[in-house]
């Protein structure tokens, strides 16, 4: 193990220390990172020891390309050439490091695609490449690295859709898609990505309403979707990621009521969901104690408590359950009643009717009364 890292050293114009340690022949670390040597790697690095694990340049003031030579250290488990200037694109060599674990290549101004030759890399566990200039699609053939735990690719130029491979990562822990201009929504199927740890889709394009199974994520710390268009309500279904500590959902067309669910997330720390057009009461309990009004601007009706700077809920005097009652005696009960009053009119009215007919009219009992007078006379 050589480790030089964190001194002032520079690099001759031959790279000539580089060209001597080809004869180390055992050697397995190499850590030049952190001094100033403002210079591009030589061929010449090709040359060094197959035996070679962990290769580390970063923040090393690297210039130009990544020399296609690289290929030859296909014992290299760590290839680290992060923080540096570089230019041009992935080299296709890189399918030859057939053993490589981690690929750290973030902020090193690369162009470009992620091409295929990275897919080869089949024991990939990290593979960083944030903050660069990298463009075109995220290719799907990612989804084949079942190795894979740590997808960094925020910070590009990537237009595409997120591809649906991705989704089949099932052991991944991290994934950083952030400040592209992805299209497309989130799919259901997010919710393979059982054992997720941190997800950051934030500052794309993507749309459509966030899928209630994102609440599967059960071991999820950090979730971030903010700077979209999503919209519809916030999932109840969050109230089951139990592991949560940073939420953030601000800035998209979000409506609805922040669900009070949500009080049941202990480890709830970071919340933002300023910028929407949600309504109805802001949650008191639980973490939404601790949360400031900045978690909150700028949103269509929030209402709760004036330290979060929106205005006070309504209380209403009238109780559900009353507020029914109050409806029936004013709007249903009325017609009802005189419904049935018209009824007993009608009913009052035939059954007269009736008793009139069967009763025998006066100008006929006058007669009969007549003559039993009549024949009681005639006895006597």
């Amino acid at each position: 193990m050589l480790n030089l890292r964190d001194n002032n050293l520079t690099a001759d114009e031959e790279w000539g220390f580089l060209s001597s340690l080809t004869n180390c022949r055992e050697i397995e670390v190499l850590n030049l990172g952190d001094n100033p040597l403002s210079s591009s790697l030589p061929p010449s690095i090709g040359n060094l020891s197959t035996s070679l694990q962990k290769f580390d340049m970063y923040n090393s003031k690297l210039m130009g390309n990544v020399p296609l030579e690289i290929g030859n250290l296909n014992g290299l488990i760590l290839l680290g050439l992060s923080d540096n200037d570089l230019n041009g694109s992935i080299p296709v060599t890189v399918e030859k490091l057939w053993n490589l674990q981690g690929l750290f290549f973030h902020n090193t101004n690369l162009q470009g695609s992620i091409l295929y030759e990275v897919c080869q890399l089949k024991n990939l566990v990290d593979l960083e490449l944030n903050d660069n200039k990298l463009s075109g699609d995220i290719p799907a053939c990612l989804g084949s690295l079942v190795s894979l735990r740590n997808l960094q690719l925020g910070s590009n130029r990537f237009t595409s859709s997120i591809p649906e491979s991705l989704w089949n990562l099932t052991y991944i822990l991290e994934v950083n898609l952030s400040s592209n201009s992805l299209t497309g929504s989130l799919p259901s199927d997010v919710q393979n990505l059982r054992v997720l740890v941190g997800l950051d889709l934030s500052r794309n394009q993507l749309s459509g309403e966030i899928p209630v199974t994102v609440g599967d994520l059960k071991n999820l710390a950090s979730l971030s979707l903010a700077y979209k268009r999503f919209e519809g309500p916030i999932p109840n279904s969050f109230n089951t990621m139990v592991s949560l500590e940073s939420l953030d959902l601000s800035d998209n067309n979000l409506t609805g009521e922040i669900p009070k669910s949500l009080e049941a997330l202990q480890y709830l720390k970071h919340f933002n969901v300023s910028h929407n057009r949600l309504e109805g009461e802001i949650p008191d309990k639980g973490p939404f104690r601790n949360f400031s009004a900045e978690s909150f601007i700028g949103n269509y009706a929030l209402c709760g408590s004036s330290q979060l700077q929106v205005p006070p809920c309504k209380n209403n005097s009238i109780k559900p359950s009353n507020t029914t009652a109050k409806i029936v005696l004013k709007f249903i009960l009325p017609p009802i009643l005189l419904i049935i009053l018209v009824a007993i009119v009608i009913i009052s009215f035939i059954r007269c009717r009736s008793q009139s007919e069967n009763y025998p009219a006066q100008e006929d009992l006058l007669p009969l009364a007549a003559w039993a007078r009549t024949s009681y006379l005639e006895i006597e």
